[in-house]
C-alpha cells in the first residue's frame, strides 16, 4: 500500500507536543507525494499545516483503530511506534483503570498509588494453572509462567523487577514471592513461605529509606532464590543484595530522611527494655516479633538494638579542631561517645584516642600521627558507614540461615529486584554503580528479546534477516573494560595522593574519543556517559573516597576486641578464624605463606567497592544467563504520588529506559503482528469470495486472500501455525473490513429504501391499471372479434400448404436414411473384422504361456518332492533305530520306579502297624462288651430278685426321690452360679436408678426452661409482631452459619484424619513385621514332648468343688472381664444342653444294643462294632463343636487381652507378659489341632481297614500298588493339615497384631470424635452429654476396675485361662459323672415300665432325623464373629457399584442394619461396637482408595446417608416413627440407643458429600471456562480481535494443537451423567438437588471470575452466547425437574454479568436500568466489566469514562461486600433431611452373587 493511500482524507495521526509529549490529529487534505505540508485538524477543531521534509520533519505517525486501542498487549497494536504505547498505556491507567500490561515478554506495571483489591488469595487462585495469555496482564500471571515452565521445563526461572525509585518493585517483587508462597507452599509443617514473605519487613527496615520520590525506597538490590523440591513445594530461600546505599547513613539530602530502622528504634525508647540505650522517641514502633520469625534469637536482638543505637550516638560525637587546624579532639565528658562505647563495649579511652588519630606504618618504624578536624570528621561518619554495613550483612545472612534447608533443591525461581536507571542534578558514585547496572541488565533483555523473535521465526519456518538493535556493549566496555572508567578509579585509589581531579583528567584523555564519553564544557570535574537510555552527567567529587570506603584498622581492632560477641564476630575476618557457628563444625586448615608479607592497611578493603560490586554483578548475570527469564518494568506515573494520575513526559522516560520501546522497536522491525490462521479467517471471511469458502483448507483460503489483497510479498510471511505481518498491515486489513462492512450497511439502507418506494410505485401503479383495464376490455372485445375471424381464413391456408411441404419431406428423409444404412453397415463389418483377428491371436498367446508356465511348474514340484522323500526317509530311520535302541534298555523302567520302593516299603510297615493297633482295639472292645454282657446279666438278676422282694412301686418311688434329690443338687449348683449375675444386675439396677433420677431432674429443668422460654415467646410475639419474620431470616441465616462452621470443622478434622493415618502408615511400614514359622513336619508325634503343660482332664472335681473355688478366688481374679464371665455363663449353659442331647443319644443306642442282646452272638459282635462306630462318630463331632468354641472364646480373651494391653499404654513388662501368654495361647491350640487330626486319621484307617482288599485289589496281582496309593493319600491329608495349621498361626499372630493396632486407632478416633462432638454442642445438649458421659465414666468404673491394676494383670490373665481351662474340665467331668448315673437310673426306669410289655414290639432299624420348622424371617441376619471381617470385606472393601446396580438401591446399608438388628436382639455391644466401627473405618480407607473416584464416592454417600436414616428409623424414638408401618415398628431397635453413631455417620456423610463436591468440581473445572466462554455455541456469533504476542503463551505447546476445548453440550452432558449416577444409586433427591446447586455455584464462580479477568471476552456476542449457554442449562435443569433446587439462584450473577454485556451503555436511562437490572453484582464487579467492555468492530461504541462514574455515583450507597472475584472454594451448608424408607426389612432379598453365605436369615 502507497503512501498516498495511508495518509489521506480522515486519516488520523500523531504529532509531537512540548507538554503531552504526542498528540492526536487528522489529516483533513490527501496528501501528495513531494507535498512540504501536511494539513491537520486538533482535537479542538482547530487547523494546523504541519511542515514535512526529508530532513525536518519526517511524516507523522498513524494512530490505530479504535478497535486496537485499550489492548492487553502493545504487540497487538497495528503500529507499533512511541505514541501509540504511551496513548495505549494511558487509556488503560487512567479509564479502564488497569495497571498491568503486556509488551510482548515484559510486564509493564504502573503504580496506582491507591490499593487494590487485586491481590488476594482468590485471585491468585484464578490465575493459578491458567495460560499467561488467556487472563488480563497482571504480575500473578507472570509468576504462574514462571512457576509452569519451570515444572514443564525442569529449568530455573528468574523474574526480573525493575524500575525507578517509587514506580512499585519491591512491591511487586513481593506478590510475586506471596504467589509462589501459596501456589507452592512447603510440603510439611515447615512454613518456609511463611518466612519467605517474613523476611520483607525486616528488610524494608534496615534497607529502605524516604526520598523525594518514595516513601519508601530500596536503598539495595536484591535476588531472592526461591528452592523447589522434585514435586515443586516450595523447601527453602536464599537471598543475596547488591550496593548498599552506605552513605545514607551519614548523609541525607533535603526532604529525605535515614534507613527506617533508626526512626523505628527512636519510637521504642521509651519501652523499659530499650531504656537503656538512651534515644528519643518520635515515630511509631517497629516489632521485632518478625525478627524472631525470620531466624533472629532474642539475645541477638538486643545486641543488634544496641549496635544500631550505637551508630546513632557516634554520629552525634562531638570533635573539637585544635587552634593550629592539624589536630583535633574529643571532650572527656562526652555522653554520646561514652553511650557508644557501652552499647558496643569497647574501651572508650582507646576508641577515643584513635578517632583523633592514626597509625603509619612503614618497613622500617611505625609513626603515631594526629589527623585534622575533617579526617577525624570523615573517619568517624566511615566507622558508622562501615559498622551499619556489616550489621546489613549479618543480618542477611542470619535470613539465610533460617530460610536454608538440608534437603535437596531441584530448581529455584529468583526474584530480581533491582535500582532501575537513575538520573539526578548530581549525580554520584552510587548513580554511576546503578547506571552501570542497568547497562548490563539492559544488554541481557536486548539479547533474550531478540533471541525469542529469532526462536519464533524458526519455528514458524519462515525467513528472516538479521534485525539490528541496540547494542550496549560498547557503553559497557567504556565502564568495566581493560583501563575502563572503573579501572582508572581503582588505579588512581591505590595512588598514595591520588585525587579525584586527576581520575578525572585522566579519563578526558583516555576517553575523550569513545562515542559514548563526553567531556562537559563548563566543568573539569565530571564526565557524561551516553547511556542506552540518556545521558547522565557524573560529579567526580567522592569517587575516590566512596571506592576506597576507607576504614581505620586500628578502630577495626578495638570493635573486634569487644566484650559482646555478636559486635566481635561481625568484624571478625572470615578467613583467619570464622565466627564460631553451630552450622560450621567441621574443621578447617589455615595456609601461612613461606614468607610473610608486610602488613597492608587495611586487609579486609582491599577490594575497592567498585571491584566488588563489578564480580557480584559478573555473578548474577550468571546466574540470570543460566535461567529462563521474565521481565517487570514498573513505570512511575507521576512525581506527586497521586493516584492514578498519568505524566506522559515523565512516562516516556521510563519506557525509554526500561527497555520497553527497544522491544517495540525490535518487535516492529521484523512481524509485529501475528495470527493464527483460524483467528485469521474467522475475523476477516467478509473479504472473501464464495469460491474460496468452498475450498476446505482454511491455511489456503488465507493465503489466497493475502496474495490478493496485499500485493507486497515482504508485507507477510505464512509460518507453520500463524501468519506474520509487518507493521501496519493488519490496520490495512482492517481498513478493508470497515470498507465492506460500509459497503454492507449502504447495500441494505439502499436496499430497505427501494422496498420502501417500491410499495408506493405498486399502490399507485395499482389504481392506474384498475381504470385502464375497463378501457382496454371494450377495445379488446372489438379486436377479438375480428380476429376470430382473420384466424379462419389464416387455418384454410394453413392446412393446405402443410400437405403439400409434408410430402416432399418424407421423400427426401427416405433416400437419406437408406444412404446412411448402407454406410454404416460397411464400416461396421471391417471394424469387427479387425477385431476378431486380435481376439484370435490374443488366445493363441494365452494357450502357449500357460502351457509353458505350467511345464516350468510340475518340473519344480517334482523335483521338491524327491528331496523331501529322501530327508524324511534318513530323518525316518534315524527316528526307528533310536526307538529301537530304547524299546531293547530297561533303563526307563528303573528310573520311573526310583524312590518309588522305598516309600512303598514304609508305607507298607505303617500300614502294619496301623493293622496291629486295629486289632488291639477291636479286642479291647470285645473285651469291654463282654463285660456289659455279663453286667447285664448281672442287673437282670437283681431286678428279678428285687421284684420278688419288693413291689413296684415302692421301686418307683425310691428311684424318684433319688431323681429328686439330684434335681435339687443341679438346682443349688445353678443358684449358687446365678449369685454373680445378681449382684451384678442390682449394681446396674442401682446405676439405672441414679441416671433416671438425674435425667428426671434434668427433664423437669428442661421443661421448666421451656414453659420459660415459650412465655417469652408469647410476649414477644405480643409485642413485635411485625418483626418475627426478620427475625426469623436472622435465625436461619445463623443457623446456616453455625451449620458451615461445623461441616468446615468436619472437613477440617478429615483433613487431619488424613494427615494422621499418613503418619501411621509411614509409622507402620517401619515397624517389624512378624514372620511365617514353619513347624516340623513330624509335629503330630511330639503331643507329649511340648514344652506348654496340657490339660488334665483326671484333677477335675464336680460342680459344686469348682463354685466353691470360684467363689473362694474372689470374683476379681476367677472373671476379669464381665463380659467374659456372661460368655462363661452362657457355655455353662450351652453344655447343659449338649449333656442333655447327648444323654438321649446314648440312651437310644443302649436301648438297640439291648434289643440286639437277644439275637445270636454272630450278629452281636458286629452290632456292637456299629454301635461303637455311632458313637464314634458322634463323639468325634462333639469334639469338634467344642473345639471351635473353644477357639472363639481363646480369640475373644486375646481380644480382650490387647485392649487392656492397649488401655496400658503398652508397657515393657505387660507387654512381656502379653506375648508369653500369647505363645501359650498358640501352644494350646496347636495341640488341639495334632489332637483333632490324629482323630481325623484315626477315622480314615478304621474306615479303610473295614473295606475289603478286593475293592482296589484289581489294579494289579499282588495289590501293593493300591496300598501305596492309600498311603499317599493319606501322607498327603497330612502334610495339607500341617500347612493349614502353620497358615492358621500365621494368620492368629496377624490378627492379634491388627486386633491391637485397631484399638490404638479407634481409642484415638474416640478422643478426638469425643472432643469434636463436645465442641459443636448447644448448652442444653451439652448438659445432657455430661449426665451420659459421667453415668458412663461411673459404670466403666465399676466394671472394668481391675483393669486398671497393671502390675498383677499378667498374673490375673495366667490364672483366669487356668481356671476357665479347669472350670471346663470339671464341667466335662460332672457331666460324665451325671450322665453315667442318670443312665444308670433311667434304665432302670424302662425296665420296671417295659417289664409287662410283648417282646413282639416293633424296633427302629433307622435313626429319624426331625427337622426344625423355619420361623418367620424376621428381618435379620445372624453371623460369626469371626466372619466380621470377612462381612466388612464382602460389602464394602472389595464392593462395586455395578454388582448390585439390578438390586435394591442401597442393598450394603440394608445388609448391614439387620446385621446391627440382630446384635441388637442377642444383647451383645461389643458386636455392635465393632460392627459399627468396622463399617466407618472401611468405608473411609475405601473413600480414601478411590478419592477421585466419583461413582464411588456417590455409592457410598447413598449408603451411608441411607444407614443413618435407617438408624434414625428404627431407633424407637417417636419423633421418627411417625411413618412407619405396624411391621417396621416391630423392628426398632430393643436394647441400645445408637444416637452417637448417628452422630459419627452424620459427620461422615458430611465428608463423602464434601469429597463426591470436590471430585465432580474437579472433574468440571476444565470445562467450564471452555464451555461457558470460549465455545461457539451460535456459530458465526463471536467475533475475533487482533492478538498480540501473549495470544497464546510459551506454556502451551503449539505442536500438539494447544489444550482440549470443552463444547456446552459437553459440560451438560457431565452433569447429567452425576445426576444418573447418583439417581442410580439411591441418593436422596434433596441430597442430589444440593449437589447440583453447589456445582451450578462452582459454574457460576469460575464463569464470573474468568469474565472479570479477561478483557477478550467482554463484549456484546460474548454476553449473547452466554446468555444462550445459560438458557441451555436451565432447560437442562426444569428436564430433571431440578429448577426448585435453587441452582438457578447460584448462577444470577453470571446472567446478570451476561445482560449487563448486551444492553445500552450510553445513556442515563441506560445507567439506571443497569442499576436496577444488576442486584446481584458488587459495584466493583460492575464497574471491571464495564472497563473490560470491548467492541469487536467499528460499530460499537466504548463506555466512556463519564457513564462509569455515573454508575458508581449511583451505586455508592449500596451495602455490599467488597470483594472482586467471587469464593471458588466456598460450599454451601449440607442438610441430610430424614426421609425414612417405605421397604420392610423382611422383603430384602440377598443375590447369591455377593458371596454372603455365611450370614443366617433370622
Amino acid at each position: 500500500m502507497s503512501v498516498t493511500e495511508l495518509y489521506s482524507r480522515y486519516t488520523r495521526v500523531w504529532i509531537p507536543d512540548p507538554e503531552e509529549v504526542w498528540k492526536p490529529a487528522e489529516i483533513i487534505k490527501d496528501y501528495k507525494e513531494g507535498d512540504t505540508v501536511l494539513h491537520l485538524k486538533l482535537e479542538d477543531e482547530s487547523t494546523l499545516e504541519y511542515s514535512i521534509g526529508p530532513k525536518d520533519h519526517a511524516l507523522p505517525f498513524l494512530r490505530n483503530p479504535d478497535i486496537l486501542v485499550g489492548e492487553n498487549d502493545l504487540t497487538a497494536l497495528s503500529y507499533l511506534h512511541e505514541p501509540a504505547v504511551l496513548h495505549n498505556l494511558k487509556v488503560r491507567f487512567l479509564e479502564s483503570n488497569h495497571i498491568y500490561t503486556y509488551c510482548g515478554i515484559v510486564l509493564v506495571a504502573i503504580n496506582p498509588y491507591e490499593q487494590l483489591q487485586i491481590y488476594g488469595e482468590e485471585v491468585i487462585n484464578a490465575y493459578s494453572g491458567q495460560n499467561m495469555g488467556d487472563m488480563d496482564p497482571h504480575i500473578f500471571a507472570v509468576a504462574e509462567e514462571a512457576y509452569k515452565q519451570m515444572a514443564r521445563d525442569e529449568k530455573n526461572q528468574s523474574i526480573i523487577v525493575s524500575g525507578e525509585s517509587g514506580a512499585g518493585k519491591t512491591v511487586s517483587a513481593k506478590y510475586a514471592m506471596r504467589f509462589f508462597a501459596t501456589v507452592g507452599g512447603s510440603a510439611n509443617d515447615t512454613s518456609v513461605e511463611e518466612k519467605v514473605l517474613a523476611s520483607s519487613p525486616i528488610m524494608e527496615a534496615i534497607g529502605n529509606a524516604k526520598t523525594t520520590r518514595n516513601d519508601n525506597s530500596s536503598r539495595f538490590g536484591k535476588y531472592i532464590q526461591i528452592g523447589f523440591d522434585r514435586r515443586y513445594h516450595i523447601i527453602g530461600a536464599n537471598m543475596r543484595t547488591y550496593l548498599l546505599e552506605k552513605s545514607r547513613v551519614v548523609f541525607q539530602a533535603d526532604e529525605e530522611r535515614n534507613y527506617h530502622i533508626f526512626y523505628q528504634l527512636c519510637a521504642s525508647s521509651s519501652l523499659p527494655e530499650f531504656k537503656d540505650l538512651t534515644l528519643m522517641s518520635n515515630i511509631n514502633i517497629y516489632h521485632s516479633d518478625t525478627v524472631c520469625y525470620a531466624g533472629v534469637k532474642e539475645i541477638h536482638q538486643v545486641s543488634i538494638f544496641k549496635v544500631i543505637a550505637s551508630i546513632l550516638h557516634l554520629g552525634n560525637v562531638g570533635i573539637v579542631s585544635e587552634r593550629d587546624g592539624e589536630s583535633c579532639h574529643i571532650n572527656r565528658d562526652d555522653t554520646h561517645l561514652h553511650h557508644f562505647c557501652r552499647l558496643l563495649g569497647i574501651e572508650q579511652e582507646q576508641m577515643e584516642h584513635w578517632l583523633c588519630r592514626r597509625k603509619l606504618v612503614t618497613t622500617a618504624e611505625t609513626y603515631v600521627k594526629n589527623v585534622s578536624y575533617a579526617q577525624a570528621v570523615n573517619a568517624r561518619d566511615a566507622l558508622a558507614k562501615h559498622i551499619y554495613a556489616h550489621l546489613f550483612d549479618w543480618i542477611v545472612e542470619h535470613i539465610n540461615k533460617a530460610l536454608h534447608t538440608s534437603t535437596k533443591q531441584h530448581s529455584f525461581i529468583g526474584v530480581l529486584d533491582i535500582y532501575g536507571f537513575e538520573t539526578f542534578e548530581i549525580n554520584s558514585f552510587e548513580q554511576f554503580c546503578i547506571n552501570y547496572a542497568n547497562e548490563k541488565l539492559q544488554q541481557q533483555f536486548n539479547s533474550h528479546v531478540f533471541k525469542l523473535e529469532q526462536e519464533e521465526y524458526m519455528k514458524e519456518q519462515i525467513p528472516w534477516t538479521l534485525i539490528d538493535f541496540y547494542d550496549n556493549q560498547p557503553c559497557i566496555d567504556l565502564i568495566e573494560a581493560k583501563l575502563g572508567i572503573l579501572d582508572l578509579l581503582d588505579e588512581e585509589c591505590k595512588v598514595p595522593k591520588g585525587t579525584d581531579q586527576n581520575w578525572a583528567q585522566k579519563l578526558y584523555s583516555k576517553h575523550s574519543k569513545s562515542g559514548h564519553f563526553e567531556k562537559p564544557r563548563m566543568s573539569n570535574r565530571s564526565f557524561i556517559v551516553v547511556h542506552f537510555a540518556d545521558k547522565v552527567e557524573y560529579q567526580c567529587d567522592g569517587f575516590l573516597e566512596k571506592n576506597r570506603d576507607t576504614v581505620y584498622e586500628e578502630q577495626i581492632n578495638i570493635l573486634k576486641a569487644s566484650q559482646f560477641q555478636l559486635v566481635a564476630d561481625l568484624f571478625n575476618d572470615g578467613k583467619d578464624a570464622g565466627p564460631p557457628s553451630a552450622t560450621s563444625k567441621t574443621s578447617k586448615i589455615n595456609v601461612r605463606a613461606a614468607k610473610p608479607a608486610p602488613k597492608g592497611h587495611n586487609r579486609e578493603h582491599r577490594k575497592t567497592v567498585g571491584t566488588q560490586f563489578r564480580n557480584s554483578l559478573h555473578l548474577l548475570m550468571e546466574t540470570l544467563n543460566a535461567t529462563t527469564p521474565h521481565y517487570v518494568r514498573c513505570i512511575k506515573p507521576n512525581d506527586f504520588k497521586e493516584s492514578f494520575v498519568f505524566d506522559s513526559r515523565r512516562a516516556v522516560q521510563q519506557l525509554r529506559a526500561c527497555g520497553v520501546l527497544e522491544t517495540i522497536r525490535i518487535s516492529a522491525a521484523g512481524y509485529p503482528s501475528r495470527w493464527t490462521y483460524p483467528d485469521f479467517f474467522s475475523r476477516y471471511r467478509v473479504l472473501m469470495t464464495k469460491k474460496d469458502m468452498t475450498i476446505g483448507d482454511k491455511k489456503q483460503v488465507c493465503k489466497n486472500l493475502l496474495e490478493t489483497l496485499i500485493k507486497d510479498p515482504d508485507k507477510f510471511q505464512f509460518g507453520k501455525t500463524k501468519i506474520f505481518f509487518r507493521a501496519g498491515q493488519v490496520a490495512y486489513l482492517e481498513k478493508l473490513r470497515a470498507d465492506k462492512f460500509r459497503f454492507a450497511c449502504i447495500n441494505i439502507q439502499k436496499t430497505v429504501r427501494g422496498w420502501l418506494q417500491r410499495i408506493r410505485y405498486r399502490k399507485i401503479r395499482k389504481s392506474a391499471i384498475t381504470l385502464q383495464r375497463y378501457g382496454r376490455g371494450y377495445l379488446a372485445r372489438r379486436y377479438a372479434e375480428m380476429l376470430r375471424l382473420t384466424r379462419a381464413a389464416l387455418i384454410c391456408q394453413k392446412q393446405y400448404r402443410m400437405v403439400r411441404v409434408r410430402r416432399e419431406y418424407l421423400r427426401t428423409r427416405r433416400a437419406v436414411i437408406t444412404i446412411q444404412a448402407f454406410t454404416r453397415g460397411m464400416f461396421i463389418r471391417r471394424l469387427y473384422q479387425e477385431f476378431l483377428l486380435h481376439h484370435k491371436a490374443m488366445i493363441i498367446q494365452k494357450t502357449i504361456r500357460g502351457w509353458l508356465v505350467r511345464k516350468k511348474y510340475l518340473r519344480a514340484r517334482y523335483a521338491a518332492i524327491v528331496i523331501q522323500c529322501f530327508y524324511r526317509r534318513v530323518r525316518a530311520k534315524r527316528q526307528l533305530k533310536q526307538l529301537k535302541i530304547e524299546a531293547r534298555s530297561a533303563e526307563h523302567l528303573k528310573n520311573l520306579s526310583v524312590g518309588m520302593e522305598n516309600k512303598i516299603v514304609q508305607l507298607q510297615k505303617k500300614m502294619d502297624n496301623q493293622s496291629k493297633e486295629y486289632k488291639t482295639q477291636n479286642e479291647q472292645l470285645v473285651v469291654t462288651n463282654t463285660a456289659l454282657g455279663s453286667e447285664v446279666t448281672k442287673l437282670q438278676k437283681e431286678v428279678e430278685t428285687l421284684r420278688s422282694r419288693q413291689t413296684a412301686g415302692t421301686q418307683v418311688t425310691s428311684l424318684q426321690e433319688e431323681l429328686e434329690k439330684l434335681r435339687a443338687e443341679l438346682q443349688e449348683a445353678n443358684a449358687q452360679k446365678k449369685q454373680i449375675e445378681e449382684e451384678f444386675s442390682n449394681e446396674k439396677q442401682g446405676l439405672e436408678q441414679v441416671r433416671k433420677d438425674r435425667v428426671e431432674e434434668l427433664e423437669k429443668e428442661n421443661s421448666l426452661l421451656k414453659k420459660e422460654k415459650e412465655e417469652m415467646n408469647r410476649r414477644i410475639q405480643t409485642s413485635n409482631q411485625g418483626d418475627v419474620s426478620q427475625k426469623e431470616i436472622r435465625l436461619q441465616v445463623e443457623l446456616d452459619e453455625e451449620r458451615q462452621r461445623y461441616q468446615n470443622l468436619v472437613k477440617e478434622y478429615s483433613r487431619l484424619e488424613q494427615r494422621y493415618e499418613n503418619l501411621q502408615e509411614d509409622m507402620s511400614s517401619t515397624k517389624f513385621h512378624p514372620g511365617h514359622r514353619r513347624n516340623h513336619s513330624n509335629q503330630s508325634s511330639l503331643g507329649s514332648d511340648s514344652n506348654y503343660p496340657s490339660i488334665n482332664m483326671s484333677e477335675a472335681g464336680d460342680t459344686d468343688d469348682t463354685i466353691q473355688q470360684v467363689e473362694e478366688m474372689g470374683i476379681e481374679k476367677a472373671a476379669m472381664d464381665l463380659s467374659v464371665f456372661m460368655k462363661l455363663q452362657k457355655r455353662v449353659r450351652e453344655l447343659e444342653q449338649e449333656r442333655k442331647r447327648l444323654q438321649t443319644n446314648l440312651e437310644k443306642v443302649e436301648e438297640l444294643s439291648k434289643h440286639k442282646g437277644n439275637e445270636p452272638k454272630s450278629s452281636t459282635s458286629e452290632d456292637d462294632i456299629n454301635a461303637d462306630l455311632a458313637y464314634n462318630s458322634l463323639k468325634r463331632q462333639e469334639l469338634e463343636t467344642e473345639n471351635k468354641k473353644l477357639k472363639n472364646d481363646l480369640n475373644e480373651l486375646r481380644k480382650a487381652v490387647a485392649d487392656k494391653a492397649s488401655d496400658n499404654n503398652s508397657s515393657n513388662e505387660l507387654q512381656e507378659g502379653y506375648n508369653l501368654l500369647l505363645n501359650q495361647l498358640k501352644a494350646a491350640n496347636e495341640e488341639l489341632d495334632v489332637r483333632k487330626e490324629e482323630v481325623l486319621m484315626l477315622k480314615t484307617q478304621i474306615v479303610n481297614s473295614t473295606s475289603k482288599a478286593q475293592d482296589w485289589g484289581y489294579l494289579n496281582e499282588d495289590g501293593e500298588l493300591g496300598l501305596a496309593y492309600q498311603g499317599l493319600k493319606q501322607v498327603a491329608r497330612l502334610l495339607e493339615a500341617q500347612l493349614q495349621t502353620q497358615s492358621r498361626q500365621h494368620k492368629d499372630e496377624l490378627e492379634a497384631l491388627h486386633t491391637q493396632i485397631e484399638l490404638l486407632k479407634d481409642n484415638l478416633e474416640k478422643k478426638q470424635e469425643m472432643l469434636d462432638h463436645f465442641s459443636t454442642l448447644s448448652p442444653e445438649a451439652l448438659v445432657e452429654f455430661s449426665v451420659q458421659q459421667e453415668i458412663t465414666r461411673l459404670t466403666n468404673e465399676n466394671l472394668v476396675r481391675p483393669y486398671l491394676r497393671y502390675n498383677l494383670l499378667y498374673m490375673m490373665v495366667i490364672i483366669f485361662l487356668q481356671d476357665l481351662k479347669e472350670l471346663v474340665e470339671k464341667l466335662e467331668k460332672n457331666e460324665k459323672k451325671l450322665k453315667k448315673q442318670l443312665r444308670i437310673y433311667m434304665k432302670k426306669v424302662q425296665e420296671l415300665e417295659v417289664s409287662q410289655a410283648t417282646k413282639s414290639r416293633p424296633e427302629l432299624t433307622r435313626q429319624v432325623t426331625v427337622q426344625r420348622k423355619e420361623k418367620d424371617f424376621e428381618g435379620m441376619l445372624e453371623y460369626y464373629k469371626d466372619d466380621e471381617a470377612l462381612l466388612v470385606k464382602t460389602l464394602i472393601t472389595d464392593m462395586k457399584p455395578n454388582a448390585v446396580s439390578a438390586t435394591v438401591p442401597c442393598l450394603p446399608a440394608y445388609i448391614l442394619f439387620m446385621c446391627i438388628r440382630h446384635a441388637d436382639y442377642i444383647n451383645d455391644d461389643q458386636k455392635v461396637h465393632s460392627l459399627l466401627t468396622a463399617n466407618i473405618n472401611a468405608i473411609k480407607k475405601v473413600l480414601k482408595r478411590n478419592n477421585d473416584d466419583f461413582e464411588m464416592t456417590s455409592f457410598w454417600l447413598a449408603n451411608t446417608s441411607r444407614l443413618l436414616h435407617c438408624l434414625k428409623q428404627y431407633s424407637g424414638d417417636e419423633a421418627f416413627m411417625t411413618q412407619n408401618t405396624a411391621k417396621q415398628n416391630e423392628h426398632c431397635l430393643k436394647n441400645f440407643d445408637l444416637a452417637e453413631y448417628r452422630q459419627v455417620l452424620s459427620d461422615l456423610s458430611i465428608q463423602i458429600y464434601q469429597q463426591l463436591v470436590r471430585v465432580a468440581e474437579g472433574i468440571m473445572q476444565p470445562m467450564i471456562v471452555s464451555a461457558m466462554l470460549e465455545s461457539e455455541s451460535i456459530p458465526s456469533l463471536a467475533g475475533v480481535k487482533p492478538m498480540g504476542y501473549r495470544n497464546r503463551s510459551s506454556s502451551l505447546d503449539c505442536e500438539s494443537g494447544g489444550p482440549v476445548g470443552y463444547t456446552l453440550q459437553a459440560l451438560i452432558k457431565q452433569l447429567g451423567q452425576f445426576y444418573t449416577i447418583m439417581a442410580d444409586h439411591g441418593l436422596d433427591p434433596e441430597i442430589s438437588q444440593q449437589v447440583v446447586r453447589q456445582l451450578f455455584y462452582s459454574i457460576n464462580a469460575v464463569t464470573l471470575n474468568n469474565l472479570l479477568l479477561r478483557k477478550d471476552v467482554c463484549s456484546w456476542s460474548t454476553g449473547m452466547q452466554l446468555r444462550y449457554n445459560i438458557s441451555q442449562l436451565e432447560e437442562w435443569l426444569r428436564g430433571k425437574n431440578l429448577h426448585q433446587s435453587g441452582a438457578v439462584a447460584t448462577i444470577e450473577p453470571v446472567i446478570q454479568a451476561a445482560q449487563l454485556l448486551q444492553v445500552k451503555k450510553k445513556t442515563s436511562q441506560d445507567a439506571e436500568a443497569i442499576c436496577s437490572l444488576c442486584t446481584a453484582l458488587s459495584l466493583q464487579q460492575i464497574v471491571k466489566i464495564l472497563n473490560l467492555y470491548t467492541p469487536l468492530n467499528e460499530f460499537e461504541e466504548r463506555v466512556t469514562v463519564s457513564f462509569i462514574r455515573e454508575i458508581q455515583n449511583r451505586l455508592q450507597d449500596r451495602i455490599e461486600n467488597n470483594q472482586l472475584l467471587v469464593d471458588t472454594k466456598y460450599t454451601f451448608p449440607v442438610l441430610f433431611p430424614y426421609t425414612p424408607s417405605a421397604l420392610s426389612l423382611e422383603t430384602v432379598h440377598i443375590p447369591a452373587s455377593l458371596s454372603l453365605d455365611f450370614l443366617t436369615r433370622v
